[in-house]
């Protein structure tokens, strides 16, 4: 009995020991790395001083950060043909209106919506599902999908999605001809 006590004391004390690493203010936890200048913007002035989402100069490396085909007609139908051959459709819907993955229709970017950072979100992938492209598909395919995911919801936008069929209003039993 006084061993197993002894053992289930020693069990804790480590557990509790474990607990506290990583806490704040121990010992353990490594200084914060400076955040380069290059990285901050408006949220410059918050208290943890990083700006979020994606940073496409530091992301980028060698690659143009501005998409050399931007407005180009041809390259984004060439971009929109890709969107539907490698499959982006099957995540993000025939029109990018959303399925599995996001909607690319709307003004929510989890990461960033400019060409730099849908380049990178397409390049490098993102987590919980997007694949990397990178490896796969040429950077001026990927520029290409890119100018075309710029266009969705504009009148550049190559093929818009057919309207829905209109609905054709049924009155209720009883309620034609009812009245005074």
């Amino acid at each position: 009995m006084r061993v197993t006590f002894s053992v289930s004391l020693l069990a804790l004390c480590l557990c509790l020991g474990a607990c506290k690493r990583g806490a704040a203010g121990s010992e353990s936890q490594a200084p914060a790395a400076p955040v380069p200048d290059s990285t901050r913007g408006a949220a410059a002035g918050s208290s943890a001083g990083v700006q979020p989402g994606i940073h496409p100069q530091m992301l980028l490396g060698s690659r143009a950060a501005r998409n050399p085909y931007a407005g180009d007609r041809s390259a984004i139908a060439t971009g929109r043909q890709l969107f539907v051959g490698m499959n982006c459709a099957g995540c993000h819907s025939d029109y990018a209106g959303g399925a599995i993955g996001p909607s690319l229709r709307d003004s929510l970017w989890i990461y960033g919506n400019q060409d730099a950072q849908i380049f990178s979100t397409i390049a490098e992938g993102r987590p919980n599902g997007m694949p990397a492209w990178a490896g796969r598909l040429p950077d001026d395919m990927i520029w290409r999908i890119v100018a075309y995911i710029k266009t969705l919801g504009t009148p550049a936008e190559p093929e818009k999605p057919p309207l829905p069929a209109p609905t054709q209003l049924r009155e209720a039993p009883g309620s034609a001809g009812a009245g005074g």
